[in-house]
C-alpha cells in the first residue's frame, strides 16, 4: 500500500467473482484540483485494473463526505463505504449503467445498504433516484454512521435512513472498523470496451473549505488558529455548522484555550447536529475527571448548555461528582447545571436527588457556591410554579426559612456582584415573621447601597422597599428613605441606557414615596447630549418632584427646553409646564406667563402645544385666566393640528358669553365642518350648542347649520348621534339641555400614580427587572414555562373583557338610583314604581346577563338591550309613527320610540300626541321650533 496524509492507495488482487480484478496504484492520480480514479477497459481475459483508496485511521462512528463526479461510461461500480468484512459493511454505491434509466434487474439511482449482520440473512437497503446526471458535475455524497442509524445524504439533503442491521460495536470482536472510503471495481460485468475515469474533487475553494483543511492540519497551532477563525465566523452569523465533525476532532487537547473554543462551538451547533453530539460524550466525561478544576467546570458547564436530550443520561454521574467536588469553582458551576437539567428533564433531577444536594449546598463555606445555589434553586422554583398543577409540596418549590435567611445574610457581603443580585432577589421573596426581623433585614441590606454595580443597588432598594412595609418606626423609615437618595442619584452618572433603566425604576419609587428625592430636583435637569428617551423620563420625574420651593428653577429650565430644536422634546416640555400649573396652585400664574411668552414666539408647534396646555389650565382654574383668551384667539390661523383646534374650540365654547365674536370664530369651523377630523367635529358641535344656550339670539343660525350638517353630511356615527341628542334636548326642554351641556365639571388634577395601587405594589417587588422598566406585570410580555407570551396576553385580554362586561352590568345596576336623561316621556310615573333607569330590572341570573358575564354572548348588543325591562323609560324597538321624532339625514331609527328618519329634517316635538308638524321650506325657518 502507498500511504500519504492518512490515506492509502490499495495494491492487491481480488480473484473471486466472474471476472477477477486488481487494485492498481497507477490508476489513482491527481488531476487539476481533483483525485482521478480509473478502471481500465476489459480486454476479455485477465484481470480488470481497478482503483481503491482507504483511510489509515480506525473509527467507531463517523461522518464521511465525498464530492465527486461519476464516470460517464456504463458498467462501472463506484462507491464509498464502511467495511470490516462482508457482514460488517455500509455501502453508498452507483452503477453507471443505471444512474438515470433502470435495467431489467436493477432500478435506477444510487444504492444505500446496511449489509446483513449475520451471514445468510437479508440486508437492509434503499434505492434513491437521481434528480440530476451524476456524470455531469460534482455533488456531495455523505454517510453519517451513528449508534442509532445510518443516514445517507446528497448535497446536504437526507435521502435515506437505515436503522435495521445497524452495526453496534458491542456485538463485534473488535471495537473499531477500518473505513475504505472509495472503491471502483468491474467484477460484476463481463464486457467493458473503454477506459473509464471517476473524479473525486474537494469542495470548491472557499472560506469553509480552507477552515476544514486547517482544522485537519498536522500542526497544532494551525488547527488552533482555524478554530479561532471558525468561532469568529460563527459570531458574525456565518453558517459554519458543516465543520462540526472537523471541530469535534479537536476536543481532545491539553490546551485549555482551544478546549474552551471547541466547547463554545459545540454549544452553538449542538441542536443542528444532534446525531453527532453523542460522539463528544466520552471526552466530556473524561474531562470531568481532569486534575485541572477549570477543565472539570468547563466540561460540566458545557454538557449542561448543550440542551441535547441524547446526552442527558450521560450527564447525571459526572454532575453528582462535580456537586461534591473539592474545588468551590467546580461546585458553583455544577449548581447552575442542575437548573439547566431541571429545565430539560425535571423528573431526572428529582430522581437523582439533585434538589436535596442543592439544599445542603446553601450551607457551603464558599459564598459564591451559596450564591449560585440560590440562583439555581430560584430558577427551579420559577419553573415549578409556572406549571398550573404545582402544589406547595412540589420538590421544586424553594421555601426560604429563617435558617436559610441567616445563611444568605452572612454570604451577602462576600459574593461577587452577580451573586449579590441572586441573594438579594431571594431576600425579596422572604416573608418576615415580625417587625424586628424586617428591621434586621433592612439593616443588613443597606450597606449594598454603596456597591458600584447599579444592578446590586436596585436589587437592594427592592429588598428595602418590600421589607419597609413591616417596619412601624417612623424614625427608621425616614432614615432608610434618606439613605436611598445618594445611590439613586449616582446611577444618573451611568451611560444613557443604564440611566434610562434607573429613571424608570426611580419613577416607580417616587409614585410610592415622593419624598425619596424631594431635594434632588437639579440632578434630573436634562443635558444637551442626553438622548430623547432619557430626557422624556427626566421631564416626568421633574414634574413629580415639583413643589413650591423648586418651581421657579423648574419653570426656568422648562422654558429653556422649549427653545430646543427637537420638536418632540419641545412639546413634552410645554406639556410639563401645564402639568406643573395644574399640580401647584400658587405657581399657576407663573406657568401661564411662561406659556404666553412661548406663544409670543409665533413658532407653530410651540403655539399649538401651548393652546392644548391652556385648555387644561382653564379646566383646573375656571374663570381665573380669562385675560389670555384674546391672545389665544389671535393665533387661530396658526392652528392646523386637530388637538390644538379642538382645545381652542373648547375654550371658545366654554367662555362664549365673554367673547364678543364667538359666533364668528366658531363659524369658521362650522364652514369647514365636514373637512375637519372627528375630534374637531365633536368639539365644534358641543361648542356651538354652548354658544346657543348662552347667546340664543345671535347663535340661532350657526346652531341650525351645524346640526343639519352633522346629521346629514357627517360620516362619523359618534358625531351624528351627539347631534341627534343635542337636537332632541334643545327641541324638548332647553332647561334640560343647559343642565346637561353646561353642567359644572370638577377641576382636573395630576394623578399621583400611573398604575393602580395593587399593580404598583407588585411592580415594586420587581424592581431591577423588565417589569419595572415596562411598568407592566411580567406575564404580559414573558411566557410561562412552555407557554408563549402571546398566549398569556390573549388570556389576559379575555379576562379583561370579562371584567369590563362585569363593570358594565354593575354600572347599569348602579344606574337604578339615577334618572334616565334620555327619558322624555311626559306620562306621570306610577306611584310606588321607580322611574327612569330605576324602572329597569337588571337581573344577573337572566340568560342574557349570564351570557354577557361568561363572555359567550353571540350578540352582546341584543343581550345588553334585553337586560332592560319593558317598563316606563325602557327602550322599545318600534313605536307608532304618530309619536315618532324625525331626524334628517338618515334612514335608521334612533333612541326610544323613534320612527324612521325622513329624508329632510323635520321639526322635533315632545313625545305626546300632537298635530302633524309642518316641515320647514327654507333654511331661514325656525328649524328647532323654539323661537
Amino acid at each position: 500500500m502507498h500511504r500519504s496524509n492518512g490515506v492509502s492507495i490499495s495494491n492487491y488482487p481480488l480473484t473471486f467473482g466472474p471476472v477477477p480484478h486488481t487494485f492498481t496504484p497507477s490508476n489513482v492520480a491527481f488531476g487539476s484540483g481533483s483525485l482521478d480514479m480509473k478502471v481500465s477497459a476489459y480486454s476479455g481475459s485477465g484481470a480488470i485494473q481497478s482503483s481503491e483508496i482507504v483511510t489509515n485511521d480506525l473509527f467507531k462512528y463517523a461522518s464521511v463526505r465525498t464530492v465527486l463526479k461519476s464516470s460517464g461510461v456504463g458498467g462501472v461500480v463506484e462507491g464509498n463505504f464502511f467495511y470490516l468484512n462482508d457482514n460488517q459493511e455500509i455501502d453508498w454505491e452507483i452503477l453507471t449503467s443505471t444512474t438515470l434509466q433502470p435495467s431489467a434487474n436493477v432500478p435506477a439511482g444510487i444504492w444505500a445498504t446496511n449489509q446483513a449482520l449475520i451471514a445468510g440473512q437479508s440486508s437492509t437497503s434503499a434505492t434513491v433516484p437521481f434528480a440530476f446526471d451524476p456524470s455531469q458535475g460534482y455533488h456531495e455524497y455523505r454517510i453519517d454512521w451513528t449508534v442509532e442509524a445510518t443516514t445517507f445524504y446528497i448535497d446536504g439533503i437526507q435521502k435515506a435512513r437505515l436503522t435495521n442491521n445497524q452495526a453496534q460495536h458491542r456485538r463485534y470482536k473488535q471495537d473499531q472498523i477500518r473505513i475504505p472510503t472509495y472503491q471502483l471495481d468491474g467484477q460484476h460485468f463481463i464486457s467493458i470496451h473503454s477506459s473509464t475515469v471517476m473524479s473525486i474533487r474537494a469542495p470548491r475553494k472557499g472560506e469553509n473549505y480552507e477552515l476544514s483543511v486547517d482544522l485537519n492540519s498536522e500542526y497544532r497551532e494551525k488547527r488552533k488558529d482555524a478554530i479561532k477563525r471558525t468561532i469568529a465566523s460563527m459570531t458574525v452569523g456565518k453558517d459554519v455548522s458543516g465543520l462540526f465533525p472537523d471541530v469535534l476532532k479537536n476536543m481532545q487537547t491539553e490546551d485549555l484555550e482551544q478546549k474552551k473554543l471547541v466547547y463554545l462551538y459545540l454549544m452553538n451547533y449542538a441542536k443542528t447536529q444532534p446525531e453527532l453530539v453523542i460522539l463528544a460524550v466520552n471526552t466530556f466525561v473524561k474531562d470531568t475527571d481532569d486534575p485541572n478544576p477549570l477543565v472539570r467546570a468547563l466540561a460540566i458547564r458545557t454538557m449542561g448548555c448543550l440542551r441535547a436530550e441524547k446526552i442527558i443520561d450521560y450527564l447525571c454521574d459526572p454532575l453528582q461528582k462535580c456537586l461534591r467536588d473539592e474545588n468551590p469553582y467546580v461546585r458553583k458551576t455544577a449548581a447552575l447545571c442542575v437548573a439547566k437539567l431541571y429545565d430539560l428533564k425535571p423528573e431526572l433531577v428529582i430522581d437523582n436527588g439533585f434538589l436535596e444536594q442543592l439544599q445542603e449546598m446553601i450551607a457551603d463555606s464558599n459564598p459564591m457556591v451559596v450564591a449560585n445555589t440560590v440562583a439555581a434553586l430560584t430558577d427551579i422554583h420559577a419553573a415549578a410554579t409556572a406549571q398550573p398543577s404545582t402544589s406547595s409540596s412540589d420538590p421544586g418549590i424553594f421555601t426560604i426559612t429563617t435558617s436559610i435567611l441567616n445563611k444568605l445574610l452572612i454570604a451577602l457581603n462576600e459574593c461577587s456582584e452577580w451573586g449579590r443580585v441572586a441573594v438579594l432577589n431571594a431576600l425579596a421573596r422572604y416573608v418576615a415573621q415580625d417587625e424586628k426581623e424586617s428591621e434586621h433585614i433592612c439593616e443588613r441590606v443597606v450597606p449594598q447601597f454603596q456597591h458600584v454595580n447599579g444592578s446590586v443597588v436596585l436589587a437592594a432598594v427592592k429588598v428595602i422597599m418590600i421589607h419597609m412595609r413591616g417596619v412601624r418606626r417612623e424614625e427608621l423609615i425616614k432614615q432608610l428613605v434618606r439613605k436611598m437618595a445618594p445611590p439613586l442619584v449616582t446611577l444618573l452618572s451611568s451611560p444613557p441606557e443604564v440611566q434610562w433603566v434607573a429613571l424608570r425604576n426611580i419613577n416607580l419609587l417616587l409614585q410610592k414615596r415622593p419624598d425619596i428625592l424631594s431635594n434632588e430636583m437639579r440632578v434630573f435637569f436634562c443635558k444637551y447630549n442626553d438622548p430623547l428617551y432619557v430626557k422624556v423620563e427626566k421631564l416626568e420625574i421633574m414634574v413629580r418632584l415639583a413643589s413650591e420651593k423648586n418651581v421657579d428653577a423648574l419653570l426656568s429650565e422648562l422654558k429653556e427646553y422649549a427653545s430646543e430644536v427637537d420638536v418632540d422634546f419641545v412639546r413634552k416640555s410645554i406639556k410639563a409646564i401645564g402639568q406643573t400649573a395644574v399640580k401647584i396652585d400658587v405657581a399657576a400664574e407663573r406657568c401661564v406667563n411662561v406659556l404666553l411668552d412661548l406663544i409670543a414666539t409665533r413658532v407653530s408647534y410651540v403655539v399649538q402645544e401651548a393652546v392644548v396646555v391652556m385648555k387644561d389650565i382653564f379646566r383646573k382654574y375656571p374663570s381665573t385666566y380669562e385675560g389670555v383668551i384674546p391672545t389665544l384667539c389671535a393665533n387661530l390661523d396658526e392652528l392646523d393640528e386637530p388637538e390644538a383646534k379642538a382645545s381652542l374650540i373648547w375654550i371658545i365654547g366654554e367662555y362664549a358669553n365673554k367673547i364678543d365674536n364667538a359666533d364668528e370664530l366658531l363659524g369658521i369651523f362650522v364652514d369647514t365642518f365636514t373637512e375637519e377630523s372627528y375630534p374637531v367635529q365633536l368639539q365644534t358641535l358641543t361648542a356651538v350648542v354652548k354658544l346657543f344656550l348662552k347667546k340664543p339670539d345671535s347663535a340661532q343660525g350657526v346652531v341650525q347649520r351645524v346640526l343639519t350638517t352633522a346629521t346629514k353630511d357627517c360620516d362619523s356615527p359618534d358625531v351624528r348621534d351627539r347631534a341627534y341628542i343635542y337636537w332632541r334636548l334643545l327641541s324638548t326642554d332647553p332647561g334640560a339641555a343647559k343642565a346637561v351641556v353646561l353642567a359644572h365639571r370638577p377641576p382636573i388634577s395630576i394623578p399621583r400614580t400611573t398604575v393602580s395601587p395593587a399593580l404598583l405594589e407588585e411592580l415594586l417587588g420587581e424592581i431591577s427587572s423588565l417589569a419595572s422598566v415596562y411598568h407592566k406585570p411580567e406575564e404580559t410580555f414573558v411566557g410561562r414555562g412552555r407557554i408563549g407570551a402571546d398566549a398569556v396576553r390573549k388570556g389576559t385580554e379575555l379576562s379583561e373583557d370579562r371584567f369590563s362586561t362585569q363593570k358594565a352590568l354593575q354600572t347599569v345596576v348602579a344606574g337604578q338610583q339615577a334618572e334616565n336623561l334620555l327619558d322624555f316621556d311626559d306620562d306621570p310615573a306610577v306611584e310606588g314604581e321607580p322611574s327612569g333607569l330605576a324602572a329597569t330590572q337588571v337581573l344577573s341570573q337572566t340568560p342574557a346577563a349570564a351570557s354577557l358575564l361568561a363572555g359567550t354572548s353571540n350578540n352582546p348588543l341584543d343581550d345588553l338591550v334585553s337586560i332592560f325591562g319593558g317598563g316606563g323609560g325602557g327602550m322599545s324597538i318600534s313605536t307608532p309613527a304618530t309619536t315618532g321624532f324625525g331626524f334628517g339625514g338618515g334612514s335608521g331609527s334612533f333612541g326610544a320610540g323613534l320612527s324612521s328618519v325622513p329624508a329632510t329634517p323635520s321639526v322635533l316635538a315632545p313625545q305626546t300626541p300632537a298635530p302633524p308638524l309642518q316641515q320647514s321650506n327654507s333654511q331661514s325657518d325656525d328649524l328647532l321650533g323654539l323661537f
